[in-house]
């Protein structure tokens, strides 16, 4: 599957929740998610448990830039992921713990994100489909991007696990 995102820092998640309200977008719900990272040669691998859920692992190929990204991903349950990556010994990276509330305005999820040691982010993930082509995703996340742009701070390049990885980094160092 392939969906163009965008993750923005987020400057006010109440704000933000009024915002998807006023839109029409749709609450699916709250989740506790824990995503843990694992390094792969090629691509980036997660395991996602989410409470009250079977968990997820998501492979994908992302570049890390500020603009809206193109992601190809798989999702695999746990017996698909012992199938894919069974005999390869996966060292984990690291954890990244959040709190998130995802809303659905017709193609586009929005994730308002809390996460453990990081802050509150932003983030919009239009799925292409034959209904919503590449350029229609591009523009859909573009007016979401003018909507929201009054609670929005910085575009974030990678994902929250890079994010993390160069704060601890920078907390060791000082």
């Amino acid at each position: 599957m392939q969906n163009i995102e965008v993750k923005c820092e987020l400057l006010d998640i109440q704000a933000a929740a009024v915002q998807c309200e006023a839109l029409g977008a749709v609450l699916r719900g709250h989740l506790e998610q824990v995503d843990t990272y694992y390094r792969l040669p090629d691509g980036r691998l997660k395991k996602r448990e989410t409470k009250g859920r079977p968990p997820e692992w998501i492979f994908y190929h992302r570049p890390d830039r500020v603009t809206p990204r193109m992601s190809h991903f798989i999702i695999y349950s746990d017996d698909q992921a012992v199938t894919r990556w069974g005999s390869m010994s996966l060292r984990e990276w690291l954890v990244v713990k959040k709190k998130r509330t995802l809303y659905q305005l017709d193609n586009v999820r929005i994730h308002l994100d809390q996460v453990d040691q990081l802050g509150h982010f932003i983030e919009f993930e239009a799925l292409v489909s034959t209904e919503y082509p590449i350029r229609l995703c591009h523009q859909r996340i573009a007016e979401l991007r003018t909507e929201f742009q009054p609670i929005l701070g910085e575009a974030v390049a990678g994902s929250y696990s890079d994010l993390l990885d160069r704060h601890e980094t920078f907390q060791s160092d000082v």
